[in-house]
Parts: structure tokens; sequence; C-alpha cells
């Protein structure tokens, strides 16, 4: 069996013929002016966890660089942010995962984040150099691990890309100095919200023993209707 599914784009236009477990919680948006269609885009529950994370990432890490706050101000703010962040993303990938078989990789994330806030919390609040040195590279460097988890999970390049641009992120940031927080943000915003506009490659479709004979026959149809698409556009 392929490690990685290298008949995919490694990043590519999202695709239309969604399996049941992507179109549960679908969030749809077609935005317009009058007649004129400003955005119209289609976000999977999946999609919306990369879009809230982006969100939040970048409220942290921005605000930080620009805000005149203290550390343990920011600590609280971060920590909260970081914990709803996390509450959001079980609930809104816990069916796709459940049917995908990999609640695992919701775990690896959980422990992760939540292990990125305590080192966090006890380097503001207890004083550690080392730590408040290094915010930025530590927390580049669990979501680098969390991509890497993710593409051995669901076998996927474009994780691995994520993990490659975190991990450069680290190397790079001591030529920004004065911009670690800033850049940090950046880096993980833009990653988020682009895997979440974009249609990312995965291992072929799986035995889904949680659903239906009705909706296995479905994301059957959808399969064959995704290699349709893929072959016209060869």
């Amino acid at each position: 069996m392929t490690f990685i599914p290298l008949t995919q784009s490694l990043l590519r236009e999202k695709q239309q013929d969604l399996d049941f477990q992507d179109l549960q919680g679908l969030l749809r948006i077609n935005a317009k002016i009058g007649k004129v269609t400003i955005f119209s885009g289609f976000y999977t529950r999946i999609d919306q966890v990369f879009i809230v994370w982006g969100l939040i990432c970048g409220v942290i890490f921005i605000s930080a660089q620009f805000l005149a706050l203290s550390w343990q101000t920011q600590a609280i703010i971060w920590s909260t942010f970081s914990a709803l962040g996390t509450l959001g993303m079980i609930l809104l990938t816990w069916f796709w995962v459940s049917v995908e078989k990999l609640r695992w990789l919701v775990y690896s994330w959980f422990v992760l984040m939540f292990g990125g806030i305590v080192i966090t919390d006890l380097g503001i609040f207890l004083g550690w150099a080392q730590v408040l040195i290094n915010l930025c590279p530590i927390w580049l460097s669990l979501c680098a691990l969390g991509y890497i988890i993710t593409a051995l999970a669901v076998r996927s390049r474009a994780f691995v890309l994520m993990a490659i641009v975190h991990l450069l992120g680290v190397g790079i940031l001591p030529l920004f100095s004065g911009w670690q927080f800033l850049g940090t943000g950046l880096v993980m915003s833009v990653s988020l919200l682009l895997l979440a506009e974009m249609q990312w490659d995965m291992r072929p479709p799986i035995e889904y023993s949680l659903l239906s004979a009705k909706q296995k026959q479905f994301n059957r149809e959808q399969q064959q209707q995704r290699l349709l698409s893929l072959q016209k556009n060869i």
C-alpha cells in the first residue's frame, strides 16, 4: 500500500462530490451585493476547524506583537482562546474522525495543544526565561509535530509540507528577532487558512463501519464521480 496518494495533487481546487461524513455540518457561503457575487465557497467541519484555529493563532500572536499587555494577562487570554479552540476542534471533527477511524488523531492534537498551554502558562507565571524567549519556536514546533502526525494519519503530502514550513519558520525566526510573534502568527494562520480553502491529498476511502449501507453506497457513488472528474482534468 502506497504511503501517500501520488495520483492526487498536493493541493488543488476543492472537490464538489463530498462523502457523507464531509457533508455533515457543511457551511456554504454565497455573499452577494445585488446580483454580483463577492464570494462563494463551502467549508466542511474540518475546514471550519482550520479557520477557527487560523483566526485564533492570528489574534494571539499578532496581539502579542502589538498590544502592550502584561505577560500574565496575555497568558490568560491565550489559554482561554486555545482552550476554546481545542473544544471547538473536538466538537466539530468528532463525527468525521469517528467515521474515518481517526479519533486518536484528535487525542494527539489535544495533547499537543494542552501541553503547549501548560508550558506557556508555567513559563509566564513561574518566570521560566528559557520558555519565555522560545515561545514562538515552541508553538511552531508543536504545530509541525501535529502536522507530521496528521500526515501519517491521512497519508497526505500537504500536511508534510505544512510541517516543513513550520520547521523552516523555527529556523528563520532569529533573523526577525523583533517580529517573531508577528511572523509566527502569519505562518500558523496562513497555513491553516490555505488548508481550509484548498483540497488536500488523502488516502483512499476505507470501509466506513459506522455508516449505513445506504450511506456507504452514497460514498461509493461520490468516489466514482471524483475519479471521473480527475480523469477529465488530466
